[in-house]
Order: structure tokens, then C-alpha cells, then sequence
């Protein structure tokens, strides 16, 4: 297994991590993802150690706390240092109006919370969830400088910020010499490809690592889906497919079959393709992938064991090239005052 340096950090993580949103299945919404227990769980994770994968993604509203419980029980046969916890708050948790965001006093309650459920005395990777723009951004890198210090958190991570969100951030770290967000946990993947638009330039600029939450599309990507073909009566996207981003038929069966022609050239499947197009992506530190059962998980893992060619992935660039939103496609049209990423790592 590849392991890749987080940003301009000093910690190295493997090129997948194994998120645990199908653990619990705590309610509605992630039921649908999946409900693995512990005996499951634990199960998964050994698979992950015996592929080299030791980095674990999770969040305390992920079924309502339920997901860092297992985890916590289903890692607690390895040694701790052996593993690479991350998770995240912000979001919503408990009644009352001081139970979300990224205020002093929601955070010094999730991490604790965090901390109990996962059973562990350290965090290695922290995120705030989203953006809080009630609390002021001193607040909030306050707080998660004072974890670190106090060895709660090893390091610190943005997740789903625009760019001035995240350059704001960096700029405020830097002068008062606080912990900085050494990565960003995004949506990226073939059929959504914004990241590209900015916040990948930025993460290049900065030394941003990118952490890929949904790689396969909220799993329109998993091949599932395809042209005159209707989708599966049992398939958790007749309910993801309603909250996630919306994507077009024709775009989506256009990058499919693109992806059909690269898998059938590499003997592998369309979502092997597809996360290993990402991870020829700049930027991107680690994708991570789910798994509601072992078979999954075992078919994902396989997508770090290859690499396409650049002539590969320029026919996925290709194929799956968007509509550029202003000002971006004003600034690339004198691409030489602003130079792109590389398009193949």
C-alpha cells in the first residue's frame, strides 16, 4: 500500500482510508448506507490491516454517535499506534442551541464525546465538518491549537469549505503561530469535479492534502448504473440519489461508458477505474472508500494496486470534463497567468 504525506504535515497516510459511515446504521439516513455491527466491523478492519490500509474515517453524527463506538470496539484488538483514527464535528448534535458548530464550547463537548465513544486518549486527524460562520474563525482554530497542544488531537483538518474559508483559516493560524489544517476533506469524484475549479489550485499552492469523501458519486459510479439499463430493485440509490448532487443521464452514461472502456483495457472493474483515476489526481493524500460488506470492501481495496496510464486518465478528463463555472473559465481562457495542477500524478 502507497502511503502519501498529508499535506506539509509530517504524517504519512496509505492512498485509501476505510470510512465507517455504514457503521450503526443509528437511523433512517444511514441505514441506507448500511448498519455493520461490531463482529462486522471488526471483521472489515483486519481485512483493511491485512491490505495495509491502518486510516479509519468517521464522525460523531454518523448514527448519532454509533459509528465511533464500533470503531472504537472493532480497533481495540490492535495497537493504538498502529492506527490512524479520523473524525469530525460541527454538525448538530443533541437538542439546544449550543449542542452545533464550531463554537469553544460545542467543540470541547465533541471531542470529549469522541474521545469516550472511540475509546481512545488521541484523535489523529480532526475535521470541522463544514464551515461555522457564527463563530469566529479565532474561536474556533483556538480551540483546535489548545487540543493539539493538550495531545487530544494530533492534527487538524477542514472539511467541505469554500476557498476563502480555508485561505482565511490558514492566513489566521499562521499569524498567531496556531496548528494549521494540514488537509481538506472533500467530494470529488468523476462526475463532480469543482474541486478541480479552485480549491484544488489552492491545496496545491498551500500544501492542502485532500482527503476524498464519495469517490464513486454517492455510488452512481459502482456500475450499477448504466445506458438502457434500469437500476437494481434492492440499491441503496433510490434513496442517496435524491440528496446528493444531481447528475445529468446523459453526462452520467457518457462517463460510463468511458469508464466501461478503460476497465475492459485494464482488466479491472468501472469503480476500481474510477477511484484510481483520482489517485492520479494532484493533491489528493488519501480516497476514501466504504463497504456494507466484505466482498466490497475486498474490490475496493484492489483499487490501489494498479495505475492507469496518462492516456487513460485524459480519456476520463475527457469524458467527464464540466461546464467551468465563472470565474474560472474566464481564467483559464489565459491559461498562461494561471497555470492548472497537473492533470496526472
Amino acid at each position: 500500500m502507497e502511503f502519501r504525506q498529508l499535506g506539509k504535515s509530517g504524517l504519512k497516510v496509505p492512498v485509501l482510508c476505510f470510512g465507517t459511515a455504514t457503521f450503526g446504521g443509528g437511523n433512517e439516513f444511514f441505514r441506507a448506507w448500511g448498519e455493520t455491527d461490531v463482529a462486522e466491523a471488526t471483521r472489515l478492519i483486519d481485512l483493511c490491516i491485512e491490505a495495509g490500509v491502518n486510516f479509519f474515517d468517521t464522525a460523531d453524527v454518523y448514527s448519532d454517535g454509533r459509528s465511533e463506538e464500533i470503531l472504537g470496539e472493532a480497533i481495540k484488538h490492535l495497537p493504538r499506534e498502529s492506527v490512524l483514527i479520523s473524525t469530525k464535528a460541527t454538525f448538530p448534535f443533541g437538542n439546544g442551541p449550543n449542542n452545533s458548530g464550531s463554537s469553544r464550547a460545542h467543540l470541547t463537548r465533541q471531542i470529549h464525546g469522541s474521545l469516550k465513544r472511540l475509546k481512545t486518549d488521541y484523535i489523529d486527524v480532526y475535521h470541522m465538518h463544514g464551515f461555522d460562520a457564527l463563530t469566529p474563525i479565532e474561536e474556533t482554530l483556538n480551540t483546535l491549537d489548545q487540543f493539539v497542544r493538550d495531545g487530544k488531537v494530533r492534527y487538524i483538518a477542514a472539511s467541505n469549505f469554500s476557498g476563502w474559508h480555508l485561505q482565511k483559516s490558514i492566513d489566521i493560524s499562521e499569524h498567531f503561530g496556531w496548528a494549521r489544517y494540514a488537509a481538506h476533506q472533500v467530494y470529488y469524484s468523476l462526475i463532480g469535479r469543482d474541486y478541480e475549479w479552485e480549491l484544488m489550485p489552492q491545496a496545491y499552492a498551500e500544501g492542502l492534502g485532500a482527503l476524498i469523501w464519495s469517490p464513486l458519486g454517492w455510488g452512481r459510479l459502482t456500475g450499477k448504473i448504466r445506458r438502457g439499463q434500469p437500476l437494481p430493485n434492492v440499491s441503496r440509490l433510490h434513496k442517496t440519489a435524491e440528496v446528493g448532487p444531481q447528475v445529468a443521464d446523459e453526462y452520467l452514461y457518457k462517463v460510463v461508458d468511458a469508464l466501461e472502456a478503460v476497465a475492459a483495457e485494464t482488466g479491472k472493474t468501472v469503480p476500481q477505474v474510477a477511484l484510481n483515476w483520482l489517485l492520479r489526481k494532484p493533491t489528493v493524500a488519501s480516497v476514501i472508500v466504504g463497504a456494507r460488506n466484505e466482498q466490497q470492501l475486498r474490490d475496493n481495496l484492489a483499487a490501489a494496486g494498479f495505475a492507469l496510464t496518462s492516456a487513460q486518465v485524459a480519456k476520463l478528463d475527457g469524458a467527464s470534463a464540466p461546464q467551468v463555472a465563472y470565474p474560472y473559465w474566464h481564467q483559464r481562457s489565459f491559461i498562461d497567468r494561471n497555470p492548472l495542477p497537473p492533470s496526472y500524478r
